[in-house]
């Protein structure tokens, strides 16, 4: 128990260096994020120290890659692990999700990342694959408006305050609004639609066309998504999944980003852009976020207790395979477009059994230590319920390797 407190304590104290080095996240900077829009993702697109390239003797080196929406997060951990066990390099790509099931698929990687589910297909293809949930957030709808008229001076000492805003009140969008953009019903920043929800800029919304921005690759933030915009409305046709035919593309004023980082980078650098990106990526890059009214109708923020609101309304949700889907929560604090993130593993097919030990060993450290559940939480991710957590421990105790159970 000593060795354990030692370890954690240790890995915490790592992780916190490595998240002072990175600033306030380990996502890519505007400048960063501009020089990877188009570029291939790797652990590059993050500004955290990665693992030493050159292997110890008898240590093992973890192939995995997956969705960009956990990447500042499993950066961190793989950063921090190899202190906690220096007999391991775990090197985590950003590639999507839809690259990461291939991956897995394929068996080109030793683990995946996903926040898109593996379909039925997916699952007689794999044989044996297991998602195992890591940690929930949000996927944010950002904007870069340039505005009609600049916002008024502040006013000085004994100068009557001005009736107009001094910096840009929070854009508000409702559900059926949000569908109406991406379906390319509404186009313009200054759409009824638009100015009824924020009346206090119809001065400032310009007559400008909106740039709807979106993944370019398959992407479980896509699928997490489209899928609150098919709760949203029957209006939304295009379905829920990582990939679809977006109608802003058909009406020529839609616009695709590789990974989050590519998304980020597209609004930055377009004005009178909006698109959506996982919440570190906005926080990280300074990106203005839209607040949205919800299913109960009231006007949410993404932040650490929306997301636990829409966590807590699906507390029963996740089925057999351990997958849940959590958009458009019923409870008047929730975060409608939210969504659990995982792991994917051959659970009965590995045959490599210190790697296959090793691989389950950091998924458990990653649930269950304090530091891991610590930058989780300081990187704006929300880690399982304790039920939850217990349930994926309990499935982890299932994988063997050549027939033996995995320790």
């Amino acid at each position: 128990m000593r060795k354990s407190l030692l370890v954690s304590l240790f890995a915490l104290i790592v992780v916190a260096m490595a998240i002072s080095a990175c600033g306030q996240a380990a996502t890519p900077t505007a400048t960063m994020a501009a020089a990877t829009t188009e570029a291939p993702m790797a652990a590059a697109t993050t500004a955290a120290p990665v693992a030493t390239a050159t292997l110890a003797p008898g240590s093992v080196q973890v192939n995995a890659g997956g969705g960009t929406f956990p990447l500042p997060l499993y950066t961190q951990w793989t950063y921090a692990y190899q202190y906690v066990d220096p007999s391991v390099v775990i090197n985590y790509q950003g590639i999507g999700s839809g690259a990461g099931k291939s991956g897995i698929l394929d068996n080109t990687l030793d683990f995946a990342g996903s926040d898109s589910l593996l379909s039925d297909d997916q699952y007689t293809q794999g044989k044996d694959l297991q998602m195992y949930p890591t940690v929930a957030s949000a996927v944010v709808i950002t904007y870069n408006i340039k505005w009609a008229k600049p916002f008024a001076t502040p006013a000085g000492a004994g100068t009557p305050t001005p009736t107009a805003p001094t910096a840009a009140p929070t854009l508000i969008l409702d559900r059926q609004t949000l569908v109406d953009i991406y379906n390319a019903k509404v186009t313009m920043w200054n759409d009824p639609e638009i100015l009824a929800l924020n009346p206090s800029l119809a001065d400032y919304l310009p007559a400008a066309k909106i740039t709807v921005v979106h993944r370019s690759d398959g992407s479980g933030t896509t699928e997490i998504f489209t899928k609150a915009l098919t709760a949203f409305s029957t209006d939304w046709t295009a379905g829920g999944a990582q990939s679809v035919e977006w109608p802003v593309d058909k009406a020529g004023n839609g616009i695709g980003g590789k990974g989050n980082q590519g998304v980020a980078a597209a609004i930055i650098n377009t004005s009178n852009s909006l698109g959506y990106v996982e919440l570190s990526y906005a926080v990280s890059n300074g990106m203005a976020m839209a607040n949205l009214v919800n299913k109960a109708g009231k006007t949410v923020s993404p932040n650490a207790a929306s997301i636990a609101s829409d966590m807590s309304d699906f507390a029963t949700a996740f089925d057999a395979k351990l997958t849940a889907t959590i958009v458009d929560g019923a409870g008047d604090g929730s975060w409608p477009i939210t969504g659990y993130t995982y792991f994917i593993l051959h659970t009965t097919s590995m045959t490599d059994c210190v790697k296959a030990s090793k691989i389950v060993e950091f998924i458990k450290w990653a649930l269950t230590d304090p530091a891991a559940a610590s930058v989780a939480s300081k990187l704006g991710y929300a880690v399982l319920p304790t039920d939850v957590q217990t349930k994926v421990l309990s499935a982890l105790g299932n994988v063997t390797c050549n027939g033996q159970p995995v320790q």
